[in-house]
């Protein structure tokens, strides 16, 4: 009896599991983007009853994980400090996400960008295939 359940269980488990696999997968608009490219996040923002949109701009410096558990991080200087947001990918709560340029970058991970000010912060922009 208890087998059964917990077959069951498993069952429902890996259906929506595959549910969520498949309407991933066909939500490609969150894919077009590298690390050193710098994105906006357009996150929608729940207040009581009212939702708006916030956008947090900035340079992808990682990728992690892949399939649903994607994430990716964001760095941008405000007022002098340096701020980091880690963005799971297939998030409900990221209604878009705009790529506003493409870095080159030779590095999967750009965490030396946490040591430089100023202008050493810069990305040299990827020209697009003619």
């Amino acid at each position: 009896m208890k087998n059964a359940l917990m077959k069951m269980v498993d069952d429902k488990a890996a259906a929506a599991s595959k549910a969520a696999r498949e309407k991933a997968k066909g939500d490609s608009q969150h894919k077009n983007f590298q690390v050193g490219d710098t994105l906006d996040v357009h996150l929608r923002i729940l207040e009581g009853e009212k939702e708006r949109t916030q956008t947090f701009t900035g340079v992808v410096i990682s990728k992690t994980g892949s399939g649903l558990v994607e994430a990716f991080t964001v760095r941008r200087i405000v007022q002098g400090e340096g701020v980091e947001r880690i963005f799971p990918l297939h998030s409900p709560l990221i209604s878009k996400i705009e790529v506003k340029r493409t870095g080159v970058v030779r590095r999967a991970k750009l965490y030396y960008l946490r040591d430089r000010v100023g202008k050493a912060t810069r990305l040299r922009e990827r020209k697009p295939k003619a």
